[in-house]
């Protein structure tokens, strides 16, 4: 019995040893391959490819598989033949946010409620679009996946404000010391990842 009981705690204890492990293993992996998506982001409008790359890779990763800096330049290539389009139409959303925080301070009627709305708008796309390259495969439609994202970004606005707080989490390391933001969007390609699956799952 004795005998038993070592041999139940000692199997528990191993047990535990393996989850921190894996799990130590993944948060070390989402750093690097933080800065796979920095390195794959500096096409300027190679963003959302950079980010469905880097999911996927991190999808590979939770799942076992073997994948690594290859496999991600194949799916960054992938995602980029029409995912430059979204990053394009990324920008110009932000630009138009942008024009509108401009009138908010220029002190034009109703120019604060505009801004305001504007914001909101636009961290509503971008938790979209992290959302859509959290599921990226090669065979999907950026379009098909963005509009399904954006539902999900309305239907699940607890997912959605857990990837607002990774976004939070890079603003603020970029602010404190700003390389410290580069390992940290794998972070965030991997809390999008895990809402996914949290979504998927419920």
């Amino acid at each position: 019995m004795a005998q038993a009981r070592v041999k139940a705690r000692t199997s528990r204890a191993s047990r535990k040893e393996s989850m921190f492990g894996d799990r130590f293993s993944l948060f070390a992996e989402s750093l690097l391959t933080g800065v796979w998506i920095a390195v794959a982001c500096l096409g300027v409008v190679t963003y959302p490819a950079a980010f469905a790359a880097g999911a996927r890779h991190l999808r590979r990763r939770i799942g076992h598989e073997v994948g690594g800096w290859r496999e991600f330049g194949a799916d960054f290539r992938a995602a980029l033949r029409r995912g430059w389009a979204v990053g394009l139409a990324g920008w110009a959303v932000a630009g138009a946010v942008w024009v509108d925080v401009l009138a908010a301070r220029a002190g034009i009627p109703g120019g604060p409620f505009v801004g305001a709305v504007g914001l909101f708008a636009l961290i509503a796309v971008v938790v979209a679009l992290l959302r859509a390259a959290a599921v990226w495969t090669p065979e999907a439609s950026w379009r098909a996946l963005f509009s399904d994202a954006g539902r999900r970004t309305l239907l699940d606005p607890a997912g959605s404000f857990l990837i607002v707080g990774g976004l939070g989490v890079v603003a603020l390391s970029a602010a404190f010391v700003a390389p410290l933001a580069v390992p940290v969007l794998g972070a965030v390609a991997a809390a999008a990842v895990a809402v996914e699956e949290r979504y998927r799952h419920r």
